[in-house]
């Protein structure tokens, strides 16, 4: 508690005791949210005020002049929904990026006071989508700027473990979600993931360049396949036209500088940025048995030829390591129960966008590359575990809209996916507590593969009060016995009143095994894509035009799930999420023979009510799930899934006190996850096999920022403290081989943090 208030009496006795002025500059563009064609005169207002412009005939504006402070900023055009954008920070000396895609006013009811959209709905996705800004990502207590880790307060994502941000979304495994980044298919966007599945403790994409981010948690369109659970889209924001200018942060485990500015001229831009982390000073000096450091290094280019060429180029790269010490005999026998994972990764990507007469295009092209080098050693440092691995994707995507007619669009598009994979794995005899002696010890094997798809779809409104959505997949993997899967979606949405819909969605979707699966036994090439049939249906209300009520259901009917012929109680659904080495039994990896006889069910209801930060000086989310998850394996017994939490509360949100400050909280709750007890000699029998419940895991965050607005500068500060009163979560339980005796392992109690940035 005493460094506590050390952290509160630095920050808090921080006056003002320097000038704070200033004014800054908003500029963005307005265009068709369809066709992306700009909209010529459309008015951007600064609610509250009188300031605010008229976008030019390229769909452009600029408000000049405006004093450092927090807005709403309001774009609206004739036959246009009005659309208004929260959290607008305009610092001194910066210029600041706010874009607007608005859409087509579908329906017009005489004796109706059109409203503001605050939530910004996308006519393709009418269920189960959430949209979030950059400065509501950051400010997320007990978040670390993580943009994934801010999710977690969504109804129908579960509660990871301490330290880790995998997102489990709706009794979906972890290696069940999409994330795309400027439309860049990438595997995992985490420093230290998990291979073949998402997750990791900390992303890697630089929260500072995030313009938006938008994430479907099911019933998503054919526009997305080859995953079963979520899509995550992370947009990032052009670099700054005016001038140079950049960033320098401190946070609780990094430290980083960012650089922007055009490249060329006003037509061009750039971002930049490199970050380290320094827990490893931290871990060295408190003596801990290992160490983890990690870099990442972000660049961004775009240029727009003209009205309607642009051009943009990516690249994003995160270099992991983990040293351990083995100085003593307590730091061997602690690093023994680690699964170390030195990382190297990058995806890049060009991509061309083409504006035409009612619809545009997007050519790209990318790789990800990712080099695993993991190993875990005994108490006596001999190898239980090695694996390094590559996993190099080259990808070709092209995506085309057109719009018909007011009411019909088309979308379509195909992508095509080069891969190599190579692994040299050294697994000696591995006996799992369950008693199974794993049958691969030795593996060198270089693979190619080739993955292809294409998607129609077709966007309706009937009788101005219904918008349908019918679309059909085909994906392709030449690595598997059956190569072709067709997957139809639907989904409509039925206008009630201007403020209420009726909303349903279903279809069919797969996923293709992991490569690392593929490649254990010849046997698993005759493994099928997973299959789920997924059907929700909910409404949202308005409470208020910043006020929205969500009430959603849904049921996954999962089939073809891999399970294991050496473990017939092990469907994979039940992996991927920590670092899966040896308390895990290394399941995640499938390095054994695998069937396609896995399926089960999930099944839930969500209710949440979001307010956005508008003239009430307050926002906040409130989350409520109750859903139940179950998987049959190969022995053909029901079991609990293994990331099944029946009850899930969220609640965070937070109060503006004037634009100087501001202070935030969050709430969590999640019932606890099954598990496996351990027998008096650290065995674990199959018919205990998530027969058992962990405690219910609760925590509360609090988090106060503090803003000083300088001539041409800015500096932010802020107070983080995770889990305030303390609690020990449970975290789950492993045996203890020295002891004897079960250990049970619990999160972190209280973690106070603080961060510093200068931006000018």
């Amino acid at each position: 508690m005493k460094y506590i208030k050390i952290y509160l009496v630095i920050f808090l006795s921080s006056s003002n005791i320097f000038a704070q002025n200033g004014s800054g500059e908003i500029v963005g563009s307005v265009i068709d949210a369809v066709t992306k064609q700009p909209l010529i005169g459309a008015n951007v207002i600064i609610l509250g005020t009188n300031f605010g412009a008229a976008t030019d005939i390229n769909g452009k504006y600029s408000i000049k002049n405006v004093p450092a402070e927090m807005y709403q900023l309001r774009a609206s055009v004739i036959g246009y929904i009005n659309r208004v954008k929260t959290d607008v920070m305009v610092q001194p000396g910066k210029q600041t990026q706010v874009d607007f895609e608005l859409s087509p006013q579908a329906i017009e009811i005489e004796n109706v006071v059109v409203t503001a959209d605050y939530f910004g709905k996308n006519i393709l996705e009418p269920t189960s989508v959430r949209n979030f800004s950059y400065e509501e990502l950051r400010r997320s207590p007990g978040g670390f700027e993580d943009v994934i880790r801010a999710l977690s307060v969504l109804p129908g994502v579960a509660q990871a473990d301490a330290g880790r941000n995998d997102l489990i979304v709706r009794g979906g495994a972890p290696s069940e979600n999409l994330y795309l980044v400027d439309g860049i298919e990438v595997p995992n966007i985490n420093h230290f993931g998990t291979q073949g599945a998402t997750g990791g403790p900390l992303s890697y994409i630089n929260l500072d360049f995030v313009k938006e981010t938008s994430f479907s948690t099911g019933g998503f369109p054919v526009l997305y396949g080859d995953k079963l659970s979520s899509v995550l889209k992370i947009n990032l924001r052009n670099g700054r036209t005016d001038r140079i200018g950049g960033k320098a942060t401190i946070s609780a485990s990094q430290f980083g500088l960012n650089a922007e500015g055009p490249l060329f001229n006003d037509k061009s831009s750039f971002i930049f940025s490199a970050r380290r982390s320094y827990l490893d000073f931290i871990f060295k000096s408190a003596g801990f048995s290992f160490v983890p450091e990690y870099y990442d290094v972000l660049t961004k280019a775009d240029y727009k030829l003209d009205n309607i060429n642009s051009f943009s180029f990516l690249f994003v790269s995160a270099f992991d390591n983990v040293n351990f010490f083995n100085d003593d005999e307590d730091k061997r026998y602690d690093n023994s129960r680690i699964l170390g994972s030195d990382q190297i990764q990058y995806f890049t990507g060009f991509s061309y966008q083409r504006l035409f007469s009612n619809g545009f295009m997007n050519l790209s092209i990318g790789r990800n590359y990712t080099d695993y080098d993991t190993q875990q050693s005994d108490s006596l440092l001999n190898p239980i575990f090695k694996n390094k691995s590559k996993e190099e994707e080259n990808n070709l995507r092209l995506d085309v809209v057109h719009k018909f007619s007011s009411v019909t669009e088309m979308n379509f598009g195909a992508t095509a996916r080069l891969i190599e994979f190579d692994a040299d794995i050294l697994f000696p005899t591995f006996v799992t507590s369950f008693g199974d002696s794993l049958p691969i010890t030795l593996l060198n094997k270089s693979e190619n593969f080739f993955k292809g798809a294409s998607y129609l779809n077709f966007n309706f409104l009937l009788m101005s009060r219904i918008t349908t959505n019918l679309g059909a997949r085909v994906d392709y993997f030449n690595a598997i016995k059956n190569k072709l899967y067709f997957s139809p979606r639907f989904s409509v949405s039925y206008m009630l009143t201007p403020i209420t819909n009726l909303n349903f969605s279903t279809g069919i979707y797969y996923q293709a095994p992991s490569y690392i699966w593929l490649i254990a036994d010849e046997k698993n090439r005759e493994l099928k894509n997973v299959k789920v049939n997924q059907y929700v249906l909910g409404f949202d209300h308005k409470l208020n035009e910043d006020a929205l009520l969500k009430v959603e259901g849904f049921y996954k009917d999962y089939s073809n799930y891999p399970t294991s012929l050496v473990r017939p109680y092990l469907v994979l659904a039940n992996t991927g999420a920590g670092f899966s080495g040896s308390d895990d039994n290394f399941s995640s990896f499938g390095l054994e023979p695998l069937v396609s006889s896995g399926y089960g069910k999930s099944r839930g209801v969500e209710l949440s009510v979001q307010k956005k930060l508008s003239n009430t000086p307050y926002y906040g989310i409130l989350s409520l799930t109750y859903s139940k998850t179950d998987f049959t394996s190969l022995d053909g017994i029901e079991r609990d899934g293994t990331y099944d939490q029946n009850w899930i509360f969220n609640i965070s949100g937070g109060y503006k006190i004037d634009k100087y400050w501001e202070v935030s909280t969050k709430f969590r709750f999640a019932s606890g996850r099954p598990y496996t007890p351990f027998q008096f000699d650290g065995s674990q029998l199959v018919y205990d096999y998530n027969s058992r419940r962990l405690k219910s895991a609760h925590s509360l965050d609090i988090r106060v920022d503090k803003r000083w607005f300088f001539s041409g500068w800015t500096l932010i500060t802020y107070v983080d403290i995770q889990n305030i009163y303390n609690r020990k979560n449970p975290g789950g339980i492993r045996w203890d081989r020295r002891e004897q005796r079960v250990d049970e392992t619990s999160a972190i109690g209280i973690l106070p943090s603080i961060g510093i940035s200068a931006e000018f």
